[in-house]
């Protein structure tokens, strides 16, 4: 038996499909119910324009029979039938408790443009779809093309620089910076324009920062303004992130003022 449910939001929605579209015969525990899909954590997946990138997933599926495997493949594009690429995995790991089985699988994904799997180019960057499988002891079996969705992001670097250091108090600071995020088509950081990156404070003796004004990057990601130098402490820019870019924040730069 092959159970396939449609395009389902997350882990309730699909348990919900589920139930609408299975016969009662399944819904009495005749095929695997997979109960639970964890993505790196449930954390964005950030991939960067050289290294690999390496996560992992659980699957947990009940079944009264028990549960022989289970896994998940993440994949990209309007349905699964079509994906544009897809992200396979090693040999799960399966642990059993009762009639509850889960099952661990590592990933390693490289940026690159070529039409193979576990690679993305920059088209791939924001939202991909997880497929989950459960496979019974008694040889029934469930399949859902769209779980739900995790989100795959092009990793961003961002600098900060006051000067002068040191400077005398009232007088002006430059701070500049750049933002630049992973460009899987080329392997290299490139600037990011168009962006809106916060100018943060944090005095000298304490832990928070408060943000002093927002600017936006220009045509290769760079960031200039100037303030006035009130007392000893650390400014910093942070970037929020989009979709398809993962957010950054850059060290904080010290500046002593006399």
């Amino acid at each position: 038996m092959r159970i396939r449910v449609a395009a389902a939001a997350g882990t309730a929605s699909a348990a919900l499909l589920m139930t609408a579209f299975v016969s009662p015969a399944a819904q009495a525990g005749d095929a695997p119910v997979i109960t639970k899909v964890v993505v790196n954590k449930g954390k964005k997946i950030v991939i960067g324009p050289t290294a690999a990138t390496n996560f992992s997933a659980q699957i947990t599926a009940k079944h009264p029979g028990g549960v022989s495997t289970a896994y998940v493949n993440l994949w990209h594009g309007a349905s699964r039938d079509s994906a544009d690429r897809a992200f396979s995995y090693d040999a799960p790991r399966c642990t059993t408790s009762g009639t509850a089985t889960t099952c661990t699988m590592n990933f390693s994904v490289l940026a690159d443009t070529r039409d193979m799997t576990n690679v993305v180019s920059n088209a791939q960057a924001g939202t991909w779809h997880i497929y989950a499988y459960a496979y019974g002891k008694d040889r029934t079996e469930t399949a859902i093309d769209d779980y739900a969705t995790t989100t795959v992001q092009r990793a961003a670097k961002l600098t900060a620089n006051a000067s002068p250091e040191p400077v005398t108090k009232g007088k002006t600071l430059t701070v500049t910076g750049t933002l630049t995020r992973a460009n899987w088509n080329t392997h290299k950081y490139a600037g990011y324009s168009g962006q809106k990156a916060a100018l943060q404070y944090r005095p000298k003796n304490s832990t928070t920062y408060t943000t002093v004004k927002t600017l936006t990057t220009n045509s290769t990601g760079k960031l200039s303004t100037t303030v006035k130098a009130t007392a000893d402490g650390f400014y910093r820019f942070t970037y929020a992130g989009t979709s398809a870019t993962a957010a950054a924040t850059a060290p904080g730069d010290y500046i002593d003022v006399k």
